[in-house]
């Protein structure tokens, strides 16, 4: 929904985002946007868009591609760590890598929105028994080396308050961009 402020959303566009989104979703909305009745708005705390231009990636041998089979593994394990939104259908919009140990899923990054030119890294979360061993790290790197295959720029969002997120994704060589209130809604 973000677009120049002065296009105004019509009635026929926030029903093509809600019958695109699904009931439930949670979309970011432009600084001007005013959502129709019964759109709820989502808390935010602000945020940050970290752009990777800088950033080759690289492949991980131990990364799996997930599938629309593993979707309730994914949502299970974005339910424990909370890494924004992601909903059942979240895994059509781009290739979403994890890592497994024992057969379990601990820990997952994927791609979500793609602008001409660039993708956006998403749902990037380890489950909280395995942090600290580097997983993340490397499915960010893993899933910027796909993008990067393509001939795009990987960027990413965080909230602002997520320091220890943004500290990582800087030290791989992302650059912030943006920060300012991202503005979310949830479709009715």
């Amino acid at each position: 929904m973000d677009r120049h402020p002065r296009t105004r959303a019509t009635p026929d566009d926030w029903e093509d985002v809600r019958v695109l989104a699904g009931s439930g979703a949670v979309v970011r909305i432009g600084p001007d946007d005013v959502a129709p009745a019964g759109w709820s708005p989502v808390e935010s705390a602000g945020g940050v868009q970290l752009t990777g231009e800088s950033v080759a990636g690289e492949p991980d041998d131990e990364a799996v591609v997930l599938t629309l089979d593993d979707v309730p593994e994914m949502t299970d394990l974005v339910e424990r760590t909370k890494p924004g939104p992601f909903l059942p259908r979240t895994i059509e919009l781009g290739t979403y890598l994890g890592i497994r140990r024992g057969g379990r899923l601990v820990a997952m990054a994927g791609e979500r929105l793609h602008p001409p030119g660039w993708t956006e890294i998403s749902a990037v979360c380890t489950d909280p028994e395995h942090r600290g061993q580097g997983i993340g790290r490397r499915l960010v790197l893993a899933v910027a080396h796909g993008i990067r295959a393509r001939g795009e720029v990987p960027l990413m969002h965080a909230a602002a308050g997520n320091t220890g997120a943004i500290g990582l994704y800087e030290h791989l060589g992302f650059r912030q961009r943006e920060r300012g209130a991202l503005r979310f809604v949830q479709v009715p």
